[in-house]
């Protein structure tokens, strides 16, 4: 396990950094960002991605379902001079009151491949949106070399070892328990491999759930690896990128804008 994976004030500040120079650029030609743009960010946990909206005087709302991360925000923003147009809530997405409220920007960043039943979410997250607003998702394809999140484990063979993730689950269920000592943290790698989603099952949810893709890019290097390791990041090239399924195996992340 890295460090950072329990520096929880550093892991803030890593998603802010990435959110502000590589995120917002990236929405910046189709949303006008400022003081009139209403944000809601699911799966929140810290917070960090909406920090930069916040700076832009945006209106900002996240939803996490631990209260101890709602919490640790809580701290991280007791003294952001802008506090007042931010709303931190602990609580199952489904299960929220966001009162009617719609956003010009839904977004989450590392979080839909944690979630069971992407469908019936993907079709639930729609009532969120107004009627022109954008949904922004980036996340780590199921197959690429650390696509099961073995980076956290705390056995440090397994948290540089690639791929092994993609092994048949007993197997995979076997070697985490065999070489991994935090139980909570075993299970929830199991999880992980019961809710990973691939490029192509995601463009066969959006396709069901008549969303319209905006823009999506793939990318060999991962924009977020720039603030953790100093990588610059790498956008997929040539014939990989078009290959569907092959693609997943060296696609570190990928960043989607759909809309209604």
């Amino acid at each position: 396990m890295q460090e950072r994976h329990q520096d929880k004030k550093r892991y803030f500040s890593e998603q802010a950094r990435t959110t502000q120079k590589h995120v917002i650029p990236y929405l910046e030609n189709l949303l006008k960002i400022g003081p009139e743009t209403e944000v809601l960010e699911i799966g929140c946990a810290e917070a960090g991605n909406l920090k930069p909206f916040l700076d832009l005087d945006c209106k900002v709302t996240g939803v996490d379902i631990s209260c101890g991360r709602i919490e640790l925000a809580r701290e991280f923003f007791a003294d952001h001079p802008k506090k007042e147009n931010l709303e931190l809530i602990c609580e199952d997405i489904y299960k929220a009151d966001l009162k009617g409220k719609t956003f010009d920007l839904v977004m989450m960043r590392d979080v839909i491949e944690h979630i069971p039943n992407q469908e019936k979410f993907m079709g639930y997250v729609k009532k969120f949106l107004k009627p022109d607003g954008k949904f922004f998702l980036g996340f780590p394809p199921w197959q690429n070399p650390f696509g099961g999140h073995q980076q956290i484990c705390t056995s440090k063979v397994l948290s540089k070892l690639p791929y092994f993730h993609l092994l048949p689950t007993p197997v995979y269920k076997l070697i985490l328990k065999t070489f991994e000592k935090n139980k909570a943290r075993v299970e929830g790698l199991i999880e992980i491999k019961e809710t990973g989603i691939s490029i192509d099952r995601f463009e066969r949810t959006l396709k069901r759930e008549n969303y319209t893709i905006e823009k999506r890019t793939f990318f060999f290097i991962n924009p977020n690896y720039e603030t953790k390791f100093g990588l610059k990041p790498r956008k997929q090239a040539g014939l990989i990128s078009a290959i569907p399924w092959v693609r997943n195996f060296f696609t570190t992340a990928a960043y989607y804008v759909v809309s209604k």
